[in-house]
């Protein structure tokens, strides 16, 4: 018997974990790849900037932030950015921020931003840079600072930071003078705070912030008690403030109320008491008060701070409440108009014409049409504290000398002034000297009770005055018969018996106008 063929099978399909198998691996092995791929272009960034020349990302200098940048990219950003910030001085939670170069601190910008660049770079090898990468960091800047400058700076900035101490005053409150407590100043040690910058300029810098080393200083006077009742009694009156300008003979009143002024008293210190009255003023504020009034005052008009604010003081002191300050005027500029002269201009303007010279380079030679000159404030004249009360006018078309006091005419004579080729001129001068027989060799002249008005030359020792009947060779008398006729050589004549009475009334300081 023959055996039977065997039968044909067909092939089993596969199981069905197999197809699971390959739909695990569409499904995740693609977003696997993908991870791959962002991993791989992770560790390709980084392996460019290992190699490449630009600032890790994170990167800081000074709170300046230069991840990614090239080296000049960085050294520019920090330039500009810390040229525009500066730095802050801290005092406790004040903070006062101060241009960098106030302080003589200087950034090096491509210092910084090489600093910059070698973080992540200098140690560490390939892990380290990596740890970098993930990592956020602000470098504190490389800079340079000069100790003397940095000093300076503070010293500088020191009166809008410190608090100066103040004493024990008085105030007005609800119409009553009561005590005001006294104050701790708060001032600036420059020395340990430049210590202290030396020490720790890195830490400082990283975050643009140098704090202050501050002390604290005591009032001189901790109890106003003693002057209160001082205070009430002057401060029953407002404080009457008289602004005189000797240039223009024009008055300006200022009044300060009592519950005002009386905002400005201090307890003066036992050394600052020469009266025993004990009252001063608070400087500061008085001056603050003056400027604000006197920015109402013309364009042409200031008044000299300093000056004001020491006769205010000088007048709360001595226990009164009127006091006078003096204005003062400013340069003037003239345009030259056709046929006009040096000599002409400065006639007009009532300033000798040396003055005007010497107050413009080249004048000596020659002027020209639309020409602008300066011409010196008569101000210059007045080198003695002027007497607001008295003043002496001379008019030369008049030939006439007139004395004024209290604003009032207390005398007025007939006189002579100088000839054509040694005129008298005009002006705003002062009474500057006095000499019982001044001698004058130019003419040989002896003149009786000589006061001296101004001086003709500037910084000469010749000067042109009042002065009685002179005389010449020890005997002769001149111009006994000619007053009110011009025969002088530039001095005003007025007779003996009047020049007598000027010379004893008119002390140096007082005011003399010399009209045309």
């Amino acid at each position: 018997m023959t055996a039977a063929a065997p039968q044909a099978h067909a092939r089993p399909s596969a199981p069905a974990k197999t197809q699971r198998r390959w739909l695990w691996y569409a499904i995740v092995g693609v977003p696997l790849a993908g991870i791959a791929g962002v991993v791989l272009l992770v560790v390709l960034s980084v392996l460019l900037l290992w190699a490449g020349g630009r600032v890790l990302p994170g990167v800081a200098v000074a709170g300046i932030p230069v991840g990614g940048m090239t080296a000049e990219s960085a050294a520019a950003v920090l330039l500009e950015t810390w040229n525009g910030r500066g730095v802050i001085l801290r005092d406790g939670a004040a903070v006062y921020p101060v241009a960098a170069d106030v302080l003589g601190i200087t950034l090096d910008g491509y210092g910084s931003a090489e600093s910059a660049m070698n973080y992540g770079r200098a140690d560490g090898g390939l892990a380290g840079f990596m740890r970098a990468v993930l990592s956020q960091a602000d470098l504190a800047p490389v800079a340079s600072f000069d100790a003397s400058t940095f000093a300076a700076g503070l010293a500088e900035v020191a009166p809008h930071i410190e608090v100066l101490p103040r004493n024990a005053g008085v105030q007005f409150v609800n119409g009553e003078v009561q005590p005001r407590a006294a104050v701790d100043g708060r001032l600036i040690d420059i020395a340990a705070t430049l210590r202290q910058f030396e020490q720790e300029d890195a830490v400082d810098l990283a975050d643009g912030v140098i704090d202050l080393v501050m002390y604290t200083v005591a009032p001189e006077v901790t109890d106003a008690a003693p002057v209160v009742a001082a205070a009430r009694a002057l401060l029953a009156n407002a404080l009457e403030i008289r602004v005189y300008n000797p240039v223009t003979n024009q008055d300006i009143y200022w009044t300060a109320l009592p519950e005002e002024w009386g905002t400005w008293l201090t307890a003066a210190p036992a050394s600052e008491q020469p009266t025993g009255f004990g009252l001063a003023v608070d400087t500061g504020v008085v001056r603050a008060y003056l400027e604000t009034q006197a920015s109402s005052l013309p364009t042409t008009t200031y008044l000299d701070f300093d000056e004001a604010t020491q006769a205010v003081q000088n007048v709360v002191v001595s226990g009164r409440t009127e006091v006078a300050i003096r204005a003062f005027n400013r340069d003037r500029q003239h345009l030259v108009q056709a046929g006009e002269t040096i000599t002409s201009i400065a006639w007009d303007y009532g300033v000798p014409y040396l003055y005007i010279e010497r107050a413009n380079s080249g004048l000596s030679d020659g002027l020209s049409v639309g020409q602008t000159i300066a011409i010196p404030s008569a101000d210059m004249f007045l080198e003695f504290p002027v007497v607001p009360d008295k003043r002496i006018e001379v008019s030369i078309s008049e030939q006439r000398v007139r004395v004024y006091e209290n604003g009032g005419l207390k005398w007025d004579w007939v006189a002579s002034t100088g000839i054509n080729s040694s005129p008298t001129w005009p002006g705003i001068y002062q009474i500057i000297s006095h000499e019982p027989n001044a001698y004058a060799a130019n003419w040989d002249l002896w003149m009786p009770d000589f006061m001296g008005v101004y001086r003709p030359i500037p910084g000469a020792d010749f000067t042109n005055g009042f002065h009685g009947f002179p005389t010449r060779g020890g005997s002769q008398l001149l111009w006994t018969n000619s007053l009110g006729t011009r025969v002088t050589y530039g001095c005003i004549l007025i007779s003996d018996d009047h020049i007598r009475q000027l010379y004893d009334w008119a002390g140096e300081g007082v005011v003399v106008e010399i009209k045309p």
